[in-house]
């Protein structure tokens, strides 16, 4: 009986302590990793979120950008964090979608994290180096059928790995594929006609689309984009089936405490959602949205599904 009764002292003991945790928390600054490098759409989206969060939980939100192997280094990274609340990723679907297809990782896209709330969706738009007689998807194939080799396409993250490797074995033809650890100097390249195109996130595409410094041709997802309506997709421009809808969400270390993932969610939720973060989100042509964990932990598996079959018919797979 005494030894039932300590038992039973102790585990109150331990549930008042993490309750108690969950009520103070956070009592520290909270870290956003980012899984590409600074001018990302991932780096933008945590700072624009950062800032609204920390004003709504009086507390610190620092942005750490890790790029590196398409968002594995950052998602190995968060993967080994203590299970706090204090360390989240914002998560695409190459980490946790395209890289477990493409490359050996060391984490469990499903086992290892906790989802917090969805974040929205990129659009993904097809830009050439204006020099180039290249105006549609047809002429692009036309152009590289007519010179085996010479365009070449820069990837910043796994949508573009998949979609050369698509249109490449759609088309038969050799576009090069010139692999990068982040998206703004893969367009920088595009920019100074170091390479010929690449599949950008309209976040760092817009600014030098309205430049006039690349020249947009496709849209990546099966839908129109209402931001750039008179652009076609891949799909209706002779790729049938094409559909790349990349996404965005916060998801924490495997076994962050439900309290601390209730707490995060509900203020995530109401500063993803509030007018001033989806005007920024508008002004930098990202799709904003919040969800429950369990939604976007259900969203998290269908995706890895369905990237995995994108990768397989794309003819590539673990290195």
């Amino acid at each position: 009986m005494k030894k039932l009764l300590l038992a039973l002292m102790a585990a109150t003991a331990g549930l008042f302590a993490f309750y108690a945790r969950a009520d103070d928390f956070p009592s520290r600054p909270i870290t956003f990793v980012a899984v590409f490098g600074p001018g990302s759409a991932s780096d933008t989206l945590c700072r624009i979120i950062g800032d609204a969060l920390g004003n709504e939980l009086k507390q610190s939100v620092i942005v750490e950008p890790r790029p590196g192997a398409d968002g594995a280094l950052a998602a190995t990274y968060v993967s080994r964090a203590a299970p706090d609340g204090y360390t989240l990723m914002l998560a695409t679907n190459s980490p946790l979608s395209a890289d477990p297809h493409l490359i050996k990782v060391s984490y469990d896209p499903i086992k290892d994290f906790t989802p917090v709330t969805r974040v929205g969706s990129f659009t993904l738009m097809l830009v050439v180096n204006p020099s180039l007689p290249i105006h549609s998807l047809a002429e692009m194939v036309s152009y590289a059928k007519a010179n085996p080799g010479k365009l070449s396409f820069a990837s910043g993250n796994t949508a573009g790995i998949v979609a050369v490797a698509t249109i490449n074995r759609w088309a038969g033809t050799d576009i090069v594929h010139v692999p990068y650890k982040t998206t703004p100097p893969a367009l920088q390249d595009v920019i100074a006609g170091r390479v010929s195109m690449m599949l950008a996130d309209f976040t760092t595409a817009m600014p030098h689309v309205q430049a006039g410094t690349v020249r947009p041709i496709a849209v990546s997802r099966i839908k129109r984009s209402s931001l750039f309506p008179e652009l076609p997709t891949i799909d209706e421009s002779g790729l049938t089936g094409f559909n790349l809808d990349t996404w965005a969400g916060f998801v924490a270390p495997a076994k962050t405490p439900p309290a601390v993932v209730t707490k995060l969610n509900g203020a995530l939720r109401k500063v993803i959602d509030s007018p001033d973060v989806q005007k920024k989100f508008h002004n930098v042509g990202f799709e904003g949205f919040s969800s429950t964990p369990e939604e976007l932990g259900d969203y998290i598996k269908v995706q890895f599904g369905m990237w995995g079959k994108m990768v397989k018919d794309a003819g590539i797979g673990v290195e």
